[in-house]
């Protein structure tokens, strides 16, 4: 089957387009035929050689896929070949055809293309369980995403918009993507690099209250100003730390205010988890996009051939929400 291969761990320079061989679906599984899937921030971090994927993963970057199913493992029950399916995988998305765990999956809705299905499983995925499971936002609450236009993050805005209409949306942004997270719905935008420090914009826009549910990505650079605008039994959910992974914390204003600080992948969980997950998702947040209340945003969808163009993209940060690969 045709794929994008690495040649070893570094730029664009390693990544090419070959011949892999196809994988078998194993008990619980199905083989899929990959019609799309997405780049997501992880696949560059493994790119160059820093995040390898779980044990029995494919090597193969690429975390989650739609497509038609192909072919079905031992075991498995209430799927057939030929359904239209969208799920995580550990790995191997950047290719013809992918295995899945029949539990992971979930059916397209009919009005919903292959492309905008490559989107759903790792960024809205990500953000429901950390926002929604994890953080527990409610209709009422303040939640600051940060990252203004990334894919988890415009994911992020459209499920509080659509799951919880009534709780209020930070976000910060880079000063090219103000404008469009404020069309997207959220209630105040930060420029981050005006305002590093922005727990003090986050006490005047909530009366001193704070931020119910943080969801971070960037780690160490913000703890100090995420836990200065954390409210009373806030909670902090970390999801990356790009900016460092060690930094200094006052153990005792946080224990005074009841705060909590978590830490959650997504990737590594195991598999009847990762199931749990994406019932809870499909229970909760699908019929979102089955109504069309919630539509993938798709920057730029790339032909396999141009996977490199299309890390370009993600590393020059130009993207507003998902960055799409076409197999087939």
């Amino acid at each position: 089957m045709k794929a994008a291969l690495l040649d070893g761990f570094g730029g664009l320079e390693v990544l090419r387009v070959g011949q892999a061989e196809q994988p078998v679906p194993a008990a619980d599984q199905v083989l899929i035929k990959v019609m799309a899937t997405s780049i997501n921030r992880p696949d560059l971090v493994q790119r160059a050689g820093k995040y390898p994927p779980p044990p029995g993963d494919s090597e193969i970057l690429g975390l989650e896929v739609a497509g038609v199913i192909e072919a079905l493992g031992p075991g498995v029950s209430g799927w057939q070949v030929g359904d239209r399916v969208m799920s995580l995988v550990g790995g191997g998305g950047y290719a013809e055809y992918a295995v899945a765990y029949a539990s992971h999956l979930m059916p397209i809705p009919a009005a919903m293309s292959f492309e905008e299905a490559a989107c759903v499983c790792e960024s809205y995925i990500t953000a429901f369980l950390n926002v929604f499971m994890i953080g527990g936002l409610q209709d009422g609450n303040t939640v600051i995403l940060h990252g203004g236009g990334g894919g988890v993050n415009t994911a992020g805005i459209q499920l509080c918009k659509a799951l919880t209409p009534a709780a209020r949306i930070i976000v910060t942004a880079h000063p090219s993507k103000l404008e469009r997270v404020r069309q997207l719905g959220a209630d105040l935008v930060i420029d981050y690099t005006q305002t590093p420090d922005f727990a003090e914009a986050v006490k005047q826009f909530t009366a001193k209250k704070g931020a119910d549910v943080i969801l971070d990505h960037v780690g160490a650079q913000y703890l100090a100003p995420n836990m200065n605008s954390l409210a009373y039994a806030g909670r902090l959910v970390i999801i990356g730390v790009i900016s460092g992974i060690k930094a200094e914390l006052n153990l005792a204003l946080m224990m005074v205010k009841r705060q909590q600080i978590i830490g959650s992948v997504l990737r590594s969980r195991p598999v009847k988890d990762k199931g749990e997950i994406v019932a809870e998702f499909s229970r909760r947040a699908l019929p979102k996009f089955a109504d069309r209340t919630i539509v993938p945003l798709i920057e730029k969808v790339f032909p396999l051939e141009e996977v490199a163009d299309a890390h370009r993209m993600m590393e020059e940060d130009r993207h507003f929400g998902k960055i799409v690969l076409r197999i087939q």
